[in-house]
């Protein structure tokens, strides 16, 4: 898969969990919190902005760093076998 088309594809899954995660603060059918962290998460591999805002919250929330520490990890071994260990 070429690296532009890879690079569209997780901005816009990012921002599609970003949109759910809107969506789920207020609608309680859906996990709000869940859809944001994955938002985000997918959004700081391709964007310096949400990777800061990811640094922010870490900052502010310690208890939240170590569970996305924990998720990230967890996240790697997956994108690792999906994407091949050379660009992961």
């Amino acid at each position: 898969m070429p690296d532009k088309l890879k690079i569209y594809l997780i901005l816009t899954l990012g921002w599609f969990f970003v949109v759910l995660g809107v969506l789920g603060i207020f609608l309680p059918i859906l996990q709000g919190i869940l859809f944001l962290a994955i938002g985000f998460i997918l959004l700081s591999r391709e964007s310096e902005w949400a990777q800061r805002q990811l640094d922010r919250m870490k900052e502010k929330y310690p208890k939240f760093a170590d569970k996305y520490d924990e998720a990230e990890a967890v996240a790697e071994r997956w994108w690792r076998r999906i994407v091949g260990s050379e660009k992961a």
